[in-house]
């Protein structure tokens, strides 16, 4: 850092689901640095058998990371912004307290839940108003397990906030829903950008739960009096960003000459999800994209991110973590034993049921192999990429779907986030899909975050400023396919086992 910059400095809070930082953010020369300040594990609690967020902890990392912060970079700080993973909440009553701790969206307690949804409103229905792709732990089944274990919780809270919703909450004293947090609940209307009240009231929930949304760039305030005592932080103003952190992840994703020249991109967010989809003007909602299962979330340009939400980088970091039990071993390493194998020896739908859970991954992996009639591979290399190539496989399938939805080639895949650093998944995601690729950056969250406030703040016009500010401040990999014909003929015999 260049300690004699006067730049105004904003702060990233990124939450993921194993991890949350701080990060600093000011524009130097014509660039957007960024510095870790503070990082954190993230851990859940299970609690008689169900698994929580230890929320009161991550605020408290928070606080230390804030005040690490002030004690770095002064009254430089000019704002803060909050994102992290979706669907998940907690309720507040009429004086603010918060009512039992917030559950992880893992856990298995809306198990049968889609089922007693559609049961009070057909499936076809809920998706015609929110445009939202079904997935067990959406926040719409999360709440019907609320009314089932804990009616009286309900029935007292006033207010539903979303994670970074509550963590605003607790910074500032204001309580408010931004909008791409609450995009992914299944409780928002995809066309309108307003809570889908047809679905809530269908599904019996009380209507003084959800707030008028709040759109990203709005400034909340300052620190709570204490806060600002704790954290050192006296004139430092929070402010809404894309609080999904896929929200902030594409907004992170840099401007480069294909899309100046206005062809719109494939996007993927790629971490533990992979998030594939491209922006689009309005919601796309058709009985083709309902039968495809894509989703239509909000993006921070008010836009809507048309995506689908895969299994992604999660197969590697549960393989990685049993085989870390025997012998510590690096990602470069297993990249490298992967580049050595035999291509497509066995292939596996990423998004199969069998693997959303921790288990042992490797092992499951190999009995899905052997219940599918295929070679079952038995080395690290072999299982690596095994889903790499099921994984870019999986990639293309929706880019076809995609570009049926939108009627447009998409010319490029912009991928970012912490799976951009997966050189071997890159190459494969390139070749299966017959497109470029355009890797970083890799802290596109906390960068996507900051352009939200950099908005706010009238530093940059727009958000396009902000990507062609990316673009200028990182170094980004470009990926050409290659083994095209291999790829196509993998292609058809994916199809054939999964469908």
């Amino acid at each position: 850092m260049n300690d004699a910059s006067r730049s105004p400095v904003y702060l990233a809070v990124d939450f993921g689901a194993g991890s949350g930082r701080v990060m600093g953010s000011w524009i130097l020369n014509g660039q957007l640095q960024l510095e870790e300040v503070h990082r954190f594990p993230n851990d859940g609690l299970n609690l008689n058998g169900t698994w929580h967020w230890n929320v009161t902890q991550q605020f408290a990392h928070m606080l230390e990371g804030l005040r690490r912060a002030a004690s770095r970079y002064g009254e430089r700080v000019t704002s803060i912004g909050i994102d992290t993973w979706g669907v998940d909440y907690g309720l507040v009553d009429a004086s603010g307290s918060l009512l039992g701790i917030p559950v992880q969206y893992r856990d298995s307690r809306t198990d049968g839940k889609m089922e007693e949804a559609f049961a009070r409103m057909p499936e076809e229905k809920i998706y015609e108003a929110t445009g939202t792709q079904f997935m067990p732990f959406n926040t719409v089944f999360q709440l019907l397990a609320e009314q089932e274990r804990h009616p009286d919780r309900l029935e007292a809270a006033r207010r539903l906030l979303f994670i970074p919703d509550l963590f605003n909450f607790w910074l500032t004293g204001v309580q408010s829903n931004e909008t791409t947090i609450a995009s992914t609940a299944q409780l928002v209307n995809a066309a309108s950008g307003e809570w889908a009240w047809e679905v809530i009231d269908r599904l019996g929930f009380p209507r003084r739960l959800f707030q008028e949304l709040t759109p990203p760039g709005t400034v909340l305030g300052p620190l709570l009096p204490d806060l600002r005592e704790i954290t050192g932080l006296t004139h430092a103003k929070v402010v809404t960003v894309g609080s999904h952190d896929t929200a902030s992840a594409y907004t992170g994703v840099p401007m480069i000459e294909e899309a100046e020249e206005g062809a719109p991109a494939l996007f993927l967010s790629s971490g533990t999800w992979s998030l594939l989809g491209t922006e689009t003007p309005q919601a796309v909602i058709s009985r083709q994209s309902f039968d495809l299962s894509f989703t239509n979330e909000r993006a921070t340009s008010g836009e809507i991110r048309l995506l689908k939400n895969h299994c992604g980088m999660w197969l590697m970091q549960e393989c990685k973590r049993i085989w870390d039990q025997e012998e510590k071993v690096s990602w470069e390493q297993l990249t490298a034993e992967a580049n050595a194998t035999a291509p497509f020896l066995s292939l596996i739908h990423p998004d199969d049921a069998r693997f959303a859970k921790r288990c042992n991954m490797p092992a499951r992996l190999q009995q899905a192999c052997a219940a599918s009639g295929q070679p079952v591979p038995q080395t690290r290399g072999a299982i690596t990429r095994m889903i790499c190539e099921s994984l870019a496989l999986t990639y293309r399938i929706t880019a076809t779907q995609l570009t049926e939805l939108v009627g447009n080639e998409l010319a490029v895949l912009h991928v970012v986030g912490g799976g951009c650093q997966n050189r071997l998944l890159n190459q494969f995601s390139a070749n299966a899909l017959g497109r470029k690729v355009i890797a970083g950056p890799v802290e596109a969250t906390a960068m996507g975050n900051v352009l939200s406030q950099l908005t706010a703040d009238g530093s940059i016009p727009d958000l396009q400023a902000g990507r062609r500010l990316i673009n200028h401040s990182i170094d980004i990999d470009h990926f050409e396919p290659h083994d095209t014909p291999a790829w196509d003929a993998a292609l058809e015999r994916f199809r054939q086992l999964w469908g």
